[in-house]
């Protein structure tokens, strides 16, 4: 669920966090499900428990997870914030590559017609 890319030049901290953020996003984490424990996920992708513990800080700064004291991290229960920033992060890109393709010279209606036959 959680994975990391260590040739990646993205941080590693920025690839758990964005990591949880897709979990949360997909429904693999849903609302109050507890996040693996710092030293158990550290073991697992072979990185650094402060790398993870800052992961875990920055995700609980933007109230996305929060803790309890000897438990552990869990996922809010209120994720609308999350979806409603993803949600305007894709159509803002989207945005952007309808101007591109303006500028390409794809016309509307072949943008419109790609868009119809989406997910057919």
């Amino acid at each position: 669920m959680i994975t990391v890319d260590l040739k990646s030049r993205v941080p590693i901290y920025e690839q758990i966090v964005d990591s949880v953020k897709s979990a949360i996003l997909s429904g693999l984490l849903g609302p109050d499900e507890q996040l693996p424990a710092v030293r158990k996920l550290a073991v697992e992708l072979a990185i650094n428990p402060n790398t993870i513990q800052k992961a875990y800080t920055i995700l609980e700064a933007q109230s996305i997870v929060y803790s309890i004291p000897g438990r552990g991290s869990f996922v809010s229960a209120d994720t609308g914030a999350l979806a409603d920033a993803h949600h305007a992060k894709l159509i803002s890109e989207l945005k952007q590559l309808l101007d591109d393709a303006k500028r390409s010279g794809i016309s509307k209606k072949e943008i419109l017609d790609i868009v119809n036959g989406y997910g057919e």
